[in-house]
C-alpha cells in the first residue's frame, strides 16, 4: 500500500511540474507558440513547390504555415481562403503547407501531389511526419494556421478553418508597415 502511494504522490509531482512548466512556456513544444522554430521540412515537387527543403518560417519574409493533412475535410475547405490570400500577397509573404502524414504505405508522394492539385495549392508543400512543426507551433488539431513575421516572431496561430477576412487581417498585422502602407488591404 505504501508503495502505491510512494508512485502516486511522485507521479503527481511529476505531472505538477510539468504543468508549471508549460503554464510558463519553458517546455518544449507547449506554452509559448513559436519555441523550436525555425526548422527544416523536406519540400515534394507539385504545382507551385520543388522537391528539396524550406525552412518555416522563411528567412527574412512574413510567413502563413498551414498544417493540413490529405483525410482532413476541414483542411480542403481551408484551400479556399489560402489560395484567395496567396493570389492577393504571394509576392510580398511566404505561404507553405505542410502535413505531417507520413509517406509510405497508403500514402505517397504522388498521393500529397494529387491532393495539393484537386485543391489548387500553388506554393511550396512540404512533409514533416515527426510532427516537429506541429509541436513548435503548439498546434494539437487540424487544420492549423500561423502567420510568422519577417523577424520569426509568431505573430497569430488559429485551430480550426479561418475566413479570407481573418487572414488578411493577420498577414497586414504581419507585414512591416512601410509595407501596408504601400500595399494597403486588397479588395
Amino acid at each position: 500500500m505504501k508503495r502505491r502511494q510512494v508512485v502516486a504522490a511522485l507521479a503527481g509531482l511529476g505531472l505538477t511540474g510539468a504543468s508549471a512548466l508549460a503554464v510558463s512556456g519553458r517546455l518544449p513544444g507547449l506554452g509559448s507558440a513559436g519555441s523550436g522554430l525555425p526548422l527544416r521540412v523536406e519540400t515534394i515537387d507539385a504545382r507551385g513547390s520543388t522537391a528539396g527543403e524550406a525552412r518555416v518560417p522563411a528567412a527574412d519574409a512574413p510567413t502563413v504555415v498551414d498544417l493540413f493533412a490529405t483525410w482532413c475535410a476541414p483542411c480542403k475547405e481551408q484551400m479556399d481562403a489560402l489560395s484567395t490570400v496567396h493570389g492577393e500577397y504571394g509576392d510580398r509573404v511566404a505561404f507553405v503547407s505542410v502535413t505531417n502524414e507520413r509517406i509510405g504505405g497508403t500514402l505517397s508522394r504522388e498521393d500529397v501531389r494529387e491532393w495539393w492539385r484537386e485543391n489548387e495549392g500553388d506554393w511550396t508543400v512540404g512533409l514533416d511526419p515527426e510532427s516537429d512543426l506541429m509541436a513548435a507551433l503548439g498546434a494539437s488539431g487540424l487544420p492549423y494556421l500561423a502567420v510568422v513575421d519577417a523577424s520569426g516572431e509568431v505573430r497569430w496561430t488559429h485551430a480550426g478553418v479561418a475566413s479570407t477576412a481573418t487572414l488578411r487581417r493577420e498577414i497586414e498585422r504581419a507585414l512591416p508597415d512601410d509595407d501596408q502602407a504601400s500595399g494597403g488591404t486588397p479588395s
